[in-house]
């Protein structure tokens, strides 16, 4: 899976809905992301993606139209509890849950009270709740693994809120980036041009560095107001120098979940139908490790390698069927050689082996355990002397392939 890097240039801000216009207009499928929103129990908007050309630049406009106007005040507790319940991947709902974690802390921060007698007002509104999944949709979409972005315009003026006029940056912003020690340039125009949406987003997912990329797509979103300059919001995609080396070298890179969990009163037996039950429930790998534990106790290291979709239902799986009290979750990057299998010619006829690649290299040739066992078992031989002949044939196929 390529992991793609992504820089915001917010010469102009951010919105949640300028986020969204330029992950749009930089490759991510408005249909996609319109039926993913559409699982969200909940109602009352409508998407309007339009093309959009302002001072010369062509991108994207995404307004949240919502369609009824009486919106619940939303508690952190509600908006958790609406993303639990949707059939959303495990990595957009927790990183939806983050954004708004974040939100909730510097509400409560600017208003003295509690997180959880936070009412969100604007931000727990249909659009916000929409920007804010529609985002984390749009990062697991496109792949993005890390999230830059330039400096912020700091304007002067005032914004109507739910508690009537407040200073720009509204407090809740200024409380987000300030927590992040966000980078601020001094900007002549007057109003809004960094939302508490758009602020949390970049607070949560986003390192304020310019990252040495090559870039390969570019998106504008365009916010709704009128300025002296393109008022949009610049997403550049590409790759880092480190991943274009790997892929030179014939490496791939992905993502997955390491699931791990310490087990001491379980027996053998029940420990090797775990295993069993893990890699029919799609674990990719799956590993015992002995170890001692307090008052001098044996027991087993449990680790699970599994694809991220596939993290929160095998760590459930490990807490319903074991004796463990709770387990440890971990993203992990992996970096990969490139495998395939070749049939090859041997004296025991043709026979499958495995080849690991780095670029046009091979680098090593295996036998394929299964079929060496089935041809053991056929001509009732060792199976150390079929994997012998195989592996004569593998390494007479890799020399003449690297002459």
């Amino acid at each position: 899976m390529t992991q793609t890097i992504a820089y915001l240039d917010c010469h102009s801000g951010i919105s949640g809905d300028m986020f969204l216009g330029a992950l749009l207009d930089a490759g991510l499928p408005f249909e996609e992301l319109r039926k993913a929103l559409a699982a969200l129990p909940m109602q009352g908007y409508h998407l309007e993606h339009t093309p959009y050309t302002d001072k010369g630049i062509r991108g994207s406009r995404l307004h949240v139209a919502v369609t009824e106007e009486e919106q619940p005040e939303r508690h952190l507790s509600d908006i958790t509890a609406l993303l639990r319940d949707a059939p959303l991947a495990p990595r957009v709902r927790e990183t939806a849950l983050a954004i708004f974690q974040r939100l909730a802390e510097a509400e409560a921060s600017v208003h003295g009270s509690s997180i959880e007698a936070v009412h969100f007002h604007e931000v727990g509104a249909v659009d916000s709740i929409v920007d804010i999944v529609g985002a984390a949709i749009g990062i697991e979409t496109l792949g993005i693994s890390r999230l830059y972005a330039s400096p912020l315009p700091l304007t002067t003026g005032h914004v109507r809120s739910a508690h009537g006029l407040l200073p720009i940056p509204a407090p809740a912003t200024l409380e987000i980036l300030r927590r992040v020690a966000a980078p601020w340039r001094p900007c002549p125009a007057e109003g809004e041009l960094v939302t508490p949406t758009g602020a949390a987003i970049l607070a949560t997912l986003a390192r304020f560095e310019t990252p040495a990329i090559a870039i390969e797509r570019v998106g504008y979103g365009f916010g709704q107001k009128r300025l002296p300059w393109p008022n949009c919001l610049r997403l550049c995609l590409g790759r880092s120098q480190e991943q274009m080396e790997l892929a030179a070298g014939g490496i791939d890179t992905d993502r997955a979940i390491v699931i791990e969990s310490h087990i001491d009163n379980m027996s053998g037996e029940l420990l090797g139908g775990l295993m069993e039950r893990l890699f029919e429930a799609g674990a990719l790998d799956v590993s015992y490790t002995p170890l001692h534990m307090k008052k001098n106790r044996p027991a087993t290291l449990v680790t699970v390698i599994c694809r991220e979709e596939d993290g929160e239902r095998l760590a459930l799986l490990l807490l319903r069927e074991t004796s463990t009290l709770g387990v440890r979750i971990q993203p992990v990057r992996r970096l990969k050689a490139r495998r395939e299998q070749q049939r090859v010619e041997t004296e025991l006829g043709p026979m499958t082996v495995k080849v690991k690649r780095l670029g046009a290299q091979i680098v090593s040739v295996a036998p394929e355990y299964e079929e060496c066992r089935r041809i053991a078992r056929e001509r009732a031989m060792p199976l150390m002397d079929v994997y012998e002949v195989a592996r004569d044939a593998a390494r007479s196929m890799m020399f003449n392939n690297q002459r």
